[in-house]
């Protein structure tokens, strides 16, 4: 098989190699390519990684694989196979994910005990707690035509759009987020306020990350958490999510103390399955993380959350576990991102921090960070919108 390289895919295989993860001579670093339509990317890494003066370790696989291990391995057998993915990882220095799923709903109807046992022995252990906080890691999508359905557009304008996202100027992007990331450090009490919405939390003394083009492509956010117990209020987003291969739309949370206490979602299916992550375990309920998206390409939901949370004019939350990075505390099995975008298209909104307008219909106020506000209509790239569902009142 002739494995062809884009030539975009040598631009982005340096980007991802010299400036995600900075390999360097002597580093051992694995490439995951998940789904042949990648393998062609995966090649350009390999060569650019070998040019560095380092190891590259190669390792394929596919979703439907993925999808026969966790429909008839055991315990036992999630148990070994992860000790052995641990094994690789330790001798890791670098990370690569690319990701090529041909179908993100691969996973659906998977038995629920097999997809926690499955995280709990490989999920957990080889990436969450060794690929993330020992090796300089980046994790990256590959367009096909899947994705390009999804987004509502022909494969080829797809790709187009999918390199002018993963190329963005991220050295630019980071000089002026440093200002976002700057307000977010010193801010005590966020509010958010749009359609649906009216919620209330502290950040008060929890770091904030500014991410841009070190760990995830595309890139394009400011991430902290919220304290553990503050949340309060009404929060409806927007965008559709895939979560465990289930779609949802229009989830709607309602928090006291912290805690979501009504869960709902656009049909009784997605509620009930809702309320079954939530009951996941007992940080489930609690919120880990709280973002704002500010990639300039990125506009419209696609349900894929590499792209989704990094959407111009949106924020993020996630139900579940918080990052190491950004700490509140709570522990969870999950770490589910839920996206709302508050451009004028999708109703608008507000973000207010301490008393004070910071983002209005997602459009940062302040002229220091307008540079991180989303293109105007008439000098943007032509990108046609997906539909997005309606919210409630």
């Amino acid at each position: 098989m002739h494995l062809a390289i884009d030539p975009r895919d040598r631009d982005l295989a340096r980007l991802l190699v010299t400036f995600s993860t900075r390999v360097k001579e002597g580093d051992i670093a694995i490439i995951e390519c998940v789904g042949s339509d990648a393998l062609g990317l995966a090649r350009a890494c390999l060569e650019e990684i070998l040019a560095a003066g380092a190891t590259p370790y190669l390792y394929f696989s596919d979703p439907i694989v993925t999808r026969t291990m966790l429909k008839y391995g055991s315990e036992a057998v999630f148990k070994k196979f992860g000790v052995l993915q641990l094994d690789i990882m330790k001798h890791a220095q670098v990370y690569i994910g690319i990701r090529g799923s041909d179908n993100p709903f691969e996973l659906k109807g998977i038995a629920q005990e097999k997809l926690e046992s499955f995280s709990k022995f490989v999920t957990k252990p080889v990436h969450l707690e060794q690929r993330v906080k020992h090796t300089r890691w980046v994790v990256l999508r590959y367009p096909n035509a899947s994705m390009a359905q999804l987004a509502q557009m022909s494969t080829e304008e797809f790709a187009d759009f999918y390199y002018r996202a993963c190329l963005a100027d991220y050295p630019t992007m980071k000089k002026v987020g440093k200002k976002l990331k700057a307000l977010m450090d010193q801010t005590e009490k966020v509010r958010i306020i749009g359609p649906g919405t009216d919620l209330s939390f502290s950040i008060a003394a929890i770091p904030s990350i500014l991410c841009c083009g070190e760990m995830n492509v595309p890139d394009g956010e400011c991430f902290t958490a919220p304290v553990r117990e503050s949340v309060e209020g009404v929060v409806q987003f927007n965008t559709p999510s895939v979560w465990e291969g289930q779609p949802f739309e229009n989830i709607r949370l309602v928090f006291k103390k912290g805690k979501v206490v009504s869960a709902e979602a656009a049909t009784p299916e997605q509620t009930r399955k809702l309320q079954s992550v939530l009951d996941r375990d007992r940080g489930a309920r609690y919120i880990g993380e709280f973002a704002l998206g500010f990639h300039p390409v990125i506009r419209e939901p696609m349900r894929d959350i590499l792209f989704d949370e990094k959407i111009a004019g949106s924020f993020h939350m996630a139900l579940g576990q918080c990052y190491d990075e950004a700490p509140n505390g709570n522990r969870s099995q999950i770490h589910w991102d839920l996206v709302c975008i508050q451009r004028p298209e999708y109703g608008g909104g507000e973000i207010w921090f301490d008393g004070k307008l910071v983002r209005k219909d997602g459009n940062f106020v302040a002229k220091s960070l307008q540079p991180l506000n989303p293109a105007p209509e008439s000098t943007r790239p032509e990108h046609p919108k997906s539909k997005h569902s309606s919210r409630k009142q």
